[in-house]
């Protein structure tokens, strides 16, 4: 790229910056933020300048308060108070999640209690509490409403539970995505299947999917106009583009990594790009003995679904890796601490900050301190292997390389489906990583080497799997 062109897109990305700072803030005009605990659960307490009725919204498995701003503070702005908390092992939660997670008298049960908790909390005066909730915790409002008086209206996205009937809950909203057909069935057998007297409706809301329903549009003013309907409300506020201002300022952020970069000098000059013939080798060697040698390994240490195991798995991967690399008679360069320190602070420090404010958890409590730690004894290797390996590389290098991981992944849960099932699930992390951080990686590693960012994106990778996924302890 030329100079000139490089100015275009830093003012491009800083513009585009801009404009969603300016929609996410004004997400968030008008609201109050009000943290409180209701034993060790943490509650966010969104609300505006009325005191309306109260909504307990919860997120769904691997979410955290922060995934449910989108409606939450939707309903602040109109006049709701709204407490969303934070399920056990999930977000800033302590406590792991417990219990079988395959029986309702197991996992389940033990959310519905800590959820009827937040319920008795939120309870401030007579009024019906509304509850709002998002994939794994439809099934536990559906159970919490069914245990409890005073329930007002349910509205639930990408709604899946066993214990709907013909007769309760009473008053439903369900809110499913364009791109989830199983889950519109859902809905639509439940609304079929209600007794007179019963209010329940099941809306699709257009092109989106599991996640990116959260910040639906028409999900969100539907919400709305269902809650204002059982309460008599007619407070009508604008639904803004928030889906579309987190990406954009999460690419803005990634894109001005490069301006920030060329603040500091470059140190050497990029290796030549292997032969697809060697490069094919250093990719086939460590995805085929990963799975091989760590899936039979008993990993069942750290309070993490396959924390444990994906530390091993991204350790001998790394290791091989660097093995192969070194046997080709090249070498990574100097560690340019430089480079380390800037990808890990532009990461987790800047994306970090922006991505816990406007759109998931990001930072871990202590009692994760310990897994992002283990993690990153298998994410350093890694990441510094991956660096080395497609440093100076040309697209389908780098896209070769990445597939060859997520195929690793792959033939593990092949080789024991039941014990590493949660790793399909790591990987849309895995390739998020990849086209974010992977680029601020790319960027640093042409101007200080690749063994400097590479540690850096190692702990960052370390620290974003470290703080996503739920803690849980089977005793």
């Amino acid at each position: 790229m030329t100079v000139r062109w490089h100015r275009w897109l830093a003012v491009a990305a800083l513009l585009l910056g801009c404009w969603a700072l300016w929609t996410l803030e004004s997400a968030r005009s008008g609201v109050t933020f009000e943290k409180m605990s209701v034993g060790p659960t943490p509650v966010t307490v969104w609300a505006g300048s009325e005191d309306g009725p109260a909504v307990v919204m919860a997120h769904g498995f691997a979410g955290s308060r922060q995934m449910m701003q989108g409606y939450g503070l939707l309903l602040a702005q109109a006049g709701y108070r709204v407490y969303a908390y934070d399920f056990e092992g999930h977000g800033r939660h302590p406590t792991p999640m417990s219990g079988d997670v395959t029986a309702v008298d197991g996992t389940t049960r033990l959310l519905v209690n800590q959820t009827l908790e937040v319920i008795a909390a939120a309870r401030a005066d007579a009024g019906d509490v509304a509850l709002v909730g998002h994939s794994m915790a439809t099934d536990v409002l559906v159970r919490a409403a069914l245990e409890t008086e005073g329930i007002g209206p349910l509205v639930l996205l990408a709604t899946f539970s066993g214990a709907v009937t013909a007769q309760a809950p009473d008053n439903m909203l369900m809110i499913t995505g364009a791109w989830e057909p199983r889950l519109q069935g859902f809905a639509a057998d439940a609304v079929a299947a209600a007794s007179d007297g019963v209010r329940r409706e099941a809306i699709v809301a257009p092109a989106v999917e599991h996640v990116a329903i959260l910040h639906s549009r028409e999900g969100r003013a539907a919400a709305l106009d269902w809650l204002n309907d059982y309460y008599g409300r007619d407070t009508i506020v604008p639904v803004p583009q928030t889906g579309w201002a987190l990406i954009g300022l999460l690419a803005a952020i990634t894109m001005l990594f490069a301006p920030v970069a060329r603040l500091f000098p470059a140190v050497g000059g990029l290796p030549d790009e292997l032969s697809w013939r060697r490069f094919a080798e250093i990719v086939s060697a460590p995805m085929l003995a990963a799975p091989m040698l760590a899936a039979p390994v008993d990993t069942q240490v750290l309070p993490v679904l396959v924390a444990d195991y994906l530390a091993l798995h991204l350790l001998i991967y790394g290791v091989v890796q660097l093995g192969a690399l070194w046997a080709t008679g090249a070498r990574p360069g100097p560690i340019s601490i430089l480079g380390g320190v800037l990808v890990l602070v532009w990461t987790v420090g800047v994306f970090g900050f922006a991505l816990d404010r406007y759109g998931a958890n990001f930072w871990p409590v202590p009692e994760r301190y310990g897994i992002i730690l283990a993690l990153a004894l298998g994410a350093v290797p890694f990441m510094l292997a991956d660096a080395w390996a497609v440093q100076g590389a040309g697209i389908l290098h780098r896209v070769f390389a990445r597939l060859g991981f997520l195929a690793s992944l792959g033939i593990a849960v092949a080789l024991d489906f039941e014990g590493l099932f949660f790793l399909l699930l790591i990987a849309p992390v895995i390739v998020l990583f990849f086209l974010s951080f992977g680029w601020i990686g790319r960027i640093a590693a042409s101007r200080f080497g690749a063994a400097g960012p590479g540690v850096g994106l190692g702990l960052a990778l370390a620290w974003a799997l470290g703080v996503s996924f739920p803690l849980f302890s089977a005793g």
